[in-house]
């Protein structure tokens, strides 16, 4: 499929909507999250349902498979574990974490994984990277490995730039110390670099208030935000493309992403009602106070596919799908098997659907 990041554009928004003329299937992936967080809720952490899993994505044709992050706030395998030993087991399917929660590791530790995990899946790696919840747990979290939460902002942009710092040291005339406000490092060039040169792509994870898209626009290869409606999308992504300008940075520097979280049952009451005692459990809060929030959809097959249509048009172009239940094997085969081909004959070039919005919430 077409990389967003290749080649520049003459003006972000124009092309957009030229873009969404276009056939939108082209250049659409389409994602799922590993239950990670799910399998722990339910009293077990076992690797073997998680391989399962995987092996089972990239089969249905799942262009990449995702893991979240965290230690004690919510806890779940290590999504670096876990997606090397999925890396072992697949051969095509893209990894990703959704978010990995970058303060929990000491930088250095952490550009030496992440190239490590590299080589592992052979350049199908990309890490979505958060500065974590402002909740109590989290800063809990945080205190528990040494991490200032006051500065996490700062200083998930600044193992950013350590990293990226170090996956080039090892350029001829790259410079191989690192000088931060955080962070200050020697020697980088020592560390075994990754097996992409330059190493894999950053995608910030997060909202959509300015600040997020200024830091977007100017430090990371994609967004991955999780926002309520396809309006708000929409009007993010142009923001982007704005700060994209501004910045110096052609116009497919960063790529669109969503992290959307979707139930899919033909009784819409009876998907929402599972979806609701998801969040419950997950977050200890009911849907509708996640709602306007985070993305959420829920229903039959083709308003799921209408919902996620909406955020297509408005730009998206790698979906993330979490699915809202805590039994998702069923759920990963029914997505593959009615959601997507009802998305994909959605964005069919000349269907009614394909320019119009949707409202489906």
């Amino acid at each position: 499929m077409t990389d967003l990041r290749a080649g520049p554009r003459a003006d972000p928004r124009t092309d957009l909507r030229t873009d969404l003329r276009a056939d939108l299937r082209a250049d659409l992936r389409v994602g799922i999250l590993l239950p990670t967080r799910e399998q722990a809720i339910t009293g077990g952490f076992a690797a073997a349902p998680l391989l399962d899993f995987a092996r089972r994505a990239e089969d249905l044709g799942f262009d990449s498979l995702w893991a979240g992050d965290s230690l004690t706030a919510r806890p779940r395998l290590d999504p670096l574990i876990i997606l090397a030993a999925a890396g072992a087991v697949t051969s095509r399917i893209t990894l990703g974490t959704a978010a990995l929660t970058a303060a929990l590791r000491h930088p250095l530790l952490g550009a030496h994984m992440v190239a490590s995990l590299d080589h592992v899946g052979a350049s199908r790696l990309i890490l979505g990277l958060g500065g974590g919840f402002p909740l109590p747990e989290t800063e809990e979290e945080f205190g528990a490995v040494g991490a200032d939460f006051a500065t996490r902002v700062g200083r998930l942009d600044e193992t950013a730039a350590l990293w990226r710092h170090a996956w080039n040291s090892t350029r001829d005339g790259a410079p191989e110390d690192f000088e931060g406000r955080y962070w200050q490092a020697r020697g980088l060039h020592r560390l075994p670099p990754p097996y992409r040169p330059g190493g894999p792509p950053l995608w910030l994870a997060g909202s959509d208030t300015p600040k997020v898209l200024r830091r977007v626009a100017r430090h990371y290869d994609g967004w991955l935000p999780f926002v309520p409606s396809a309006g708000q999308y929409e009007k993010a992504w142009q923001q982007i493309g704005t700060e994209l300008e501004e910045a110096g940075r052609p116009a497919g520097a960063v790529t669109p992403a969503l992290y959307a979280t979707l139930t899919v049952d033909p009784d819409r009451e009876g998907a929402r009602r599972e979806l609701d005692h998801y969040l419950r459990h997950y977050y200890g809060r009911s849907l509708e106070q996640m709602a306007p929030l985070q993305a959420y959809g829920w229903g039959g097959a083709e308003e799921c596919a209408a919902w996620l249509a909406g955020y297509v048009r408005a730009g998206a172009r790698h979906l993330v799908l979490r699915i809202g239940s805590f039994d998702p094997r069923p759920h990963l085969e029914e997505i593959a098997a009615t959601v997507l081909p009802a998305l994909r004959a959605l964005l069919k070039p000349g269907s009614a659907a394909s320019t119009t919005t949707s409202h489906l919430q």
